[in-house]
């Protein structure tokens, strides 16, 4: 891309999963902000009034770095490196940079050097916390640079240049996560002397233009959830495009929650959206799905089959494929999470980034209007578009649906890993409270911008939220081989469990959705759906008769999907509502998700 007209901050993508989080940050601080390649010719930053190196899930060293334009650091503007970034510039410049060892994830104690100040941490407390995301540390700076700061596994978490702007800070400052974050890219963004030009309404303007320019004469068919990402897309196109060159199509994929479809007409309904159909296609969802256990076949399917479903309604309304594009809620979260982005790696694949998909976005066939935002941004975007309250905060729900939380399995499925992992939980928490166990089954995560794939270690103990987040930080940061934690709620002790031969069924759907509605009921009462973001619930096939399944219970508070801290729920609250899910038949076992992003996933696929 090329600079825009206006005061622009450059922003570097080195294929982390923060990179466009970054550019958002900025804009929120009424400065555009646009993502660069890595190997973009000095010469186009020129007219940049600051440049920001994002993080990445590669090292710096040999073959494994990025390649980068190394002349972008004689820029006379304030340059800011995080993570990645933060490395990069140390090791170009002379410092010196080594794996950890272990892994720093989540948050952290930052302190700053006592006497050392900095325009940059400005207004920024002498200890704060901060967000982690690292394997390879800085050990030390480079000549002409200062330390500003230290964690305890961080000798160089902040660095600053004697006489020009340059610095560096290993943590997240745009995550929510790190508490003054804001203030320290609100000192940058100061020392750029960037003026400020962007807004939500800005946005939809450019949306509406740009829209229209791609769609040209034609029209377009989107697939809706009720969900607040592709109501508000619906909602922005057909401001764009008219009412009648846009149709909503909402479709029963068997994967809904409980009375969902007939919750979203009627929601559709009372907002006057008239462009709407309605399309029972769960037999064909379900037997697409049929026998896979494989996460990322299961999402491939249901992606192929949204497509197939697409082309029979096409078909069946006599409407020209060649005339109707696709139309989808994409936001950036999907788009970077299944690899699309450069040096970006696939932590999980998106229903709406299957290869047929991918096909008709290479022909220019898909619109997305929404693709460079972030779920506050999309819930801001929807207030601007005047819809109320109900669409706007409503908790997030993927277009596959349940399918995703129930997890599946062959019953042949092997796990080496758990005899040494369980070993080296022991010792590692020798000195704990808590009774632990390897649960035999894998869940997805991200370590350093990096996919694991692993099983999750298992707590018994003291019901104390703080303790618990201490002891799962404690784990992950120290086990590459574990990327989420979890604590038994029910039964009292943990019963042997296995993992049986089960695949996403109507049945299982049903349990699923039983216990969906159960857990949602108890956030209405007790008035909680504003106070977490999203609460999943997991089905997994661990089972001790060989029959029956357990659950998981997953909510998170977060404001942008990229990161998330688990929601401690009022404890008075759970036994309850435990006695509830152990009613439901086959279930055995009820788990309570403790564990932040980095270093898991929201879901467990």
């Amino acid at each position: 891309m090329t600079l825009v007209e206006r005061d622009t901050i450059a922003v570097l993508d080195f294929g982390g999963q923060y990179a466009h989080l970054i550019a958002k940050r900025v804009r929120h601080l009424g400065v555009y902000a646009g993502v660069f390649h890595p190997l973009t010719p000095k010469c186009d930053l020129a007219s940049a009034k600051g440049v920001i190196l994002s993080g990445g899930p590669q090292s710096v060293f040999g073959e494994a770095a990025i390649p980068f334009n190394a002349e972008i650091l004689e820029l006379d503007v304030p340059i800011l490196g995080l993570c990645y970034g933060h490395q990069l510039v140390a090791h170009l410049l002379g410092g010196k940079v080594h794996p950890l060892g272990q892994g720093e994830y989540g948050k952290t104690r930052l302190c700053l050097e006592p006497g050392t100040t900095s325009p940059l941490l400005e207004r920024v407390d002498s200890e704060t916390e901060v967000w982690m995301s690292h394997g390879d540390t800085v050990l030390e700076a480079p000549p002409g640079f200062k330390v500003l700061a230290h964690t305890p596994l961080c000798p160089v978490a902040a660095m600053g240049h004697d006489s020009r702007p340059i610095f560096g800070l290993q943590f997240h400052p745009e995550v929510s996560d790190t508490r003054q974050g804001g203030a320290m890219l609100a000192n940058f963004v100061a020392l750029t002397g960037a003026r400020p030009g962007w807004n939500m309404q800005a946005f939809v303007d450019e949306a509406i233009a740009e829209c229209r320019q791609q769609v040209g004469d034609r029209s377009v068919l989107m697939f809706l959830s009720g969900g607040v990402d592709s109501t508000v897309a619906f909602t922005l196109l057909t401001r764009a495009l008219g009412a009648e060159r846009v149709k909503g199509l909402l479709i029963d994929t068997g994967f809904l929650r409980q009375n969902e479809a007939r919750d979203i007409l009627g929601r559709y309904r009372r907002l006057g959206l008239t462009n709407v159909d309605f399309l029972d296609a769960s037999a064909d969802f379900l037997s697409a799905i049929a026998g896979l256990a494989d996460p990322q076949e299961k999402r491939q399917a249901v992606g192929e089959t949204f497509l197939v479903v697409r082309e029979a309604y096409l078909a069946d309304q006599n409407l020209d494929p060649d005339r109707w594009l696709l139309g989808q809620g994409t936001l950036y979260p999907d788009i970077i999470e299944s690899g699309g982005s450069i040096h970006a790696e696939v932590i999980k694949s998106h229903h709406n980034r299957v290869q047929r998909i991918e096909e008709l976005l290479a022909a220019g066939r898909v619109v997305e209007p929404l693709k460079d935002l972030y779920k506050d941004e999309v819930r801001a975007l929807g207030e601007t578009l005047g819809l109320p309250e109900d669409i706007v905060w409503r908790h997030p729900f993927p277009g596959p649906g349940l399918s995703i939380n129930v997890l599946c399995a062959h019953g042949s499925e092997t796990f080496p890993e758990i005899e040494r992992s369980g070993a080296a939980l022991t010792a590692l928490l020798e000195d704990s409270p808590y009774s632990t166990a390897v649960l035999p089954v894998r869940s997805v995560g991200v370590q350093g911008d990096s996919r694991t794939y692993m099983p999750p270690a298992v707590v018994v103990g003291p019901r104390d939220w703080t303790l618990l987040e201490e002891t799962s930080t404690r784990i992950t940061n120290t086990m590459r081989a574990v990327n989420r934690v979890v604590t038994l709620l029910a039964p009292e002790r943990l019963p042997p469990l296995r993992p049986r031969r089960a695949y996403c069924t109507k049945e299982r759907l049903e349990l699923l959705r039983e216990a969906d509605h159960l857990v949602t009921r108890m956030l209405e009462e007790n008035g909680l759906m504003r106070d977490i973001f999203q609460l999943l619930v997991i089905l997994l096939p661990l089972s001790g008769d060989g029959r029956g399944d357990s659950l998981v219970l997953r909510p998170v508070v977060s404001e942008d999907v990229m990161t998330a801290r688990f929601a401690a729920l009022p404890w008075e609250l759970l036994p309850p509502l435990c006695e509830r899910l152990m009613a439901l038949p086959g279930i055995g076992a009820v788990f309570y998700d403790v564990t932040h992003k980095p270093p898991a996933t929201f879901g467990w696929e």
